[in-house]
């Protein structure tokens, strides 16, 4: 016990050689940590992720109980870098031990609280997790109050639809349609996107049905990658039925 304190201690202290106060001043901003903003109180000291992803590395083998530890932390990229090893754990795992990081990450969901967070886990620990498994628990984030397991619900279905399976994804995305949240309906959109890299008539049955009442930024992401003209089509028929802003 006394090695993984110590080692969690380390992994703090590496991390911290290569903060910078005035990368921290810019991340506090691109991060949205001002009053009233999604990540209200965010603290930064301001290392790159290609950084933080590097000590991941050197740090891996550290004890589950002092990776939730460091997960605890005030400091963002403390808590990106727990996540980025619990990734890195839950890759090389069996499944007991793949079992036990998915339990470790639900339940400390209130760390998980930017989108950077969310993005580089969700796929990789939650969606892989319960790839053959029942899906509920993501039906269950989907109606959280919170916008984090909101994302982490449409973000861990990444991991289905590159395994060609949408079903959930689809579903999950009409949950979310009315949802208020600039941050869901970018994720969202982005899921749709991504359905249609793959199977394009899938998406667009989607969007065929919902376009109308889409909001305008779960929409534009959504059509990214189509032709300028179809692209169009879609915005235009939004746009004359009223669609939700």
């Amino acid at each position: 016990m006394i090695k993984s304190v110590v080692r969690a201690e380390a992994a703090k202290r590496a991390l911290r050689k290569y903060g910078d106060k005035e990368k921290a001043r810019l991340l506090k901003r691109y991060f949205k940590t001002g009053p009233g903003e999604y990540a209200e109180g965010d603290v930064f000291i301001g290392v790159n992720v290609p950084i933080v992803r590097k000590l991941a590395k050197r740090f891996e083998d550290l004890g589950l109980a002092e990776n939730v530890r460091l997960l605890k932390s005030s400091i963002h990229e403390e808590r990106l870098l727990s996540l980025l090893i619990f990734v890195s754990k839950f890759s090389r795992s069996d499944n007991d031990r793949k079992k036990e990081i998915y339990d470790i990450y639900l339940k400390h969901t209130g760390y998980i609280n930017n989108w950077d967070l969310v993005d580089v886990t969700a796929k990789r620990i939650v969606g892989a997790y319960l790839m053959d498994k029942n899906k509920s628990p993501l039906y269950r984030l989907a109606r959280s109050r919170s916008v984090w397991e909101r994302r982490i619900s449409i973000l861990s279905t990444f991991h289905f639809i590159d395994r060609r399976e949408f079903s959930d994804a689809l579903k999950i995305a009409e949950m979310l349609l009315s949802d208020r949240q600039d941050l869901i309906h970018k994720a969202v959109g982005w899921m749709l996107r991504e359905v249609g890299k793959k199977d394009v008539a899938a998406e667009e049955g989607f969007l065929q049905k919902h376009c109308a009442i889409m909001p305008r930024t779960m929409l534009r992401y959504a059509i990214e990658r189509f032709p300028e003209r179809k692209r169009r089509g879609y915005l235009i028929n939004r746009y004359i039925t009223g669609g939700i802003k």
